[in-house]
């Protein structure tokens, strides 16, 4: 089972930005489908993007458009760029990944992850 660590959280000022980065524990890194999910208190975990284990395909939830990135880099570690933040950002955000074959696949519903971080803590104020 792939390990995964994520760090990047912290308080933010509206507007600002922060970088997310999860670290996995699997060599064959690429074989990994990942995604990015988040939850706010009294909410339920919801997709924020998702990345196939190519780095050719990617989705994003609607409210992050054009706001939010996902990458990844060859070796292990996944990436959220999070721009023009807004207090209805603010969640713990989780890493999550799915062994595939099929590395041209992404994934966007979170019972479709096996594997998830710890969370980290994003807080955005106004």
């Amino acid at each position: 089972q792939v390990q995964l660590v994520e760090s990047g959280g912290g308080l933010v000022q509206a507007g600002g930005s922060l970088r997310l980065s999860c670290a996995a524990s699997e060599p064959t890194f690429s074989r990994y489908a990942m995604g990015w999910f988040r939850q706010a208190p009294g909410k339920e975990r919801g997709f924020v993007a998702a990345i196939s284990g190519s780095g050719g395909s990617l989705s994003y939830a609607d409210s992050v458009k054009g706001r939010f990135t996902i990458s990844r880099d060859a070796k292990n570690t996944l990436y959220l760029q999070m721009n023009s933040l807004k207090p209805e950002d603010t969640a713990v955000y989780y890493c999550a990944a799915r062994a595939t074959w099929y590395t041209g696949n992404y994934f966007t519903e979170a019972a479709d992850f096996g594997a998830w971080g710890q969370g980290t803590q994003v807080t955005v104020s106004s």
